[in-house]
């Protein structure tokens, strides 16, 4: 396991925002990129780096609708990407290579949660092609760019939904077992917290550390898919059976939710450090797979399972790093 999955005690708190995690620190000169970075916790994201001075990219899948969103901040772009489709993958990422540009902050924070059963055109589950694969071959693609930043940090959002269960690697599109989109969900986002551990052994010779992180409990587009017995299930109705989490729900606002992300991509708390997930702005506990707190399950941070992942979605993706750990 990797020792330095260990709170550092960074000052901060859940009730954090997104501004206060960023410390004041100056971006200028800087290039990030965010996926998902024109609704919810992206959007905060990217409004928080473009006005501390750093140049952002947003991939969309529907590009006007997310000028739409973006519109007014300085600084940012958009370009078309669909994280289902390889060839848009490759496209988005080579026309950014042509630029030249070298890429400090790579946020893969774009999702879906507990939707029907959706294949693509490999016949991949949905949610584990969209949350994982798209942002593995994503990043491969974009390796020479963060490279070229000689010091860049890859931040992929996961969340507490890891803990319901560990990646299935040998159905994990559900071929062979009843589709359940929880757990699915789940596999995904234990799947972007194994990412990071491999990326980050891979990539810190290179100068690209990588983290994963729990941005806590947010109402945003991403609960599109959810029922009233899903909601119910997160904690997210009132005692009328309305959309209105009660105070003790601990869900947080986006502002809140934000702030971890931009914390792991910007903290100079965690200079020398990778590999690790974090939530409230910190490293977060690594636990039993049977507790029912905070932290992060083992199984999401074992480095063995992240290099058989790693090895997995080469296969599936037909993609390779142009790196190799010391």
């Amino acid at each position: 396991m990797n020792k330095q999955q260990t709170p550092l005690r960074s000052g901060f708190e859940a009730a954090t925002t997104a501004t206060e995690a960023l410390a004041g620190r100056d971006l200028s000169g800087m290039q990030a990129i965010v996926t998902g970075g024109a609704s919810g916790l992206g959007l905060e994201t990217v409004r928080v780096l473009a006005g501390a001075g750093a140049k952002v990219l947003v991939p969309a899948r529907d590009p006007h609708q997310a000028q739409a969103a973006l519109d007014g901040m300085t600084g940012v772009e958009v370009a078309a990407l669909d994280l289902l489709d390889p060839q848009s993958i490759d496209a988005f990422a080579a026309t950014f290579l042509a630029t030249g540009r070298a890429l400090h902050v790579l946020v893969n924070g774009a999702g879906i949660m507990a939707t029907p059963l959706r294949r693509d055109a490999r016949g991949y589950e949905g949610q584990f092609a969209t949350n994982h694969l798209g942002h593995f071959q994503l990043t491969a693609r974009l390796w020479p760019a963060l490279r070229q930043a000689q010091g860049a940090r890859v931040v992929c959002v996961s969340s507490l939904g890891h803990r319901q269960a560990g990646v299935d690697l040998d159905d994990p599109h559900f071929l062979r077992q009843p589709y359940d989109k929880w757990r699915a969900y789940a596999q995904s986002k234990s799947a972007n917290a194994l990412f990071a551990v491999e990326l980050d052994r891979r990539g810190a010779a290179h100068g690209v550390r990588a983290f994963s992180l729990h941005p806590g409990a947010i109402l945003t587009p991403l609960v599109r898919h959810l029922d009233l017995d899903d909601l119910r299930r997160v904690g997210a109705l009132d005692d009328e059976g309305q959309v209105n989490p009660p105070p003790q729900s601990g869900f947080k606002n986006v502002e809140q939710g934000a702030a971890t992300a931009v914390w792991c991509a910007t903290s100079a708390q965690l200079e020398g450090l990778g590999g690790v997930y974090c939530e409230d702005c910190d490293i977060a506990t690594l636990v039993a797979d049977d507790s029912t707190g905070p932290g992060v399950r083992r199984w999401a941070a074992d480095p063995a399972q992240a290099r058989r992942l790693w090895a997995l979605s080469e296969q599936m993706t037909g993609v390779r790093f142009d790196c190799e750990a010391a």
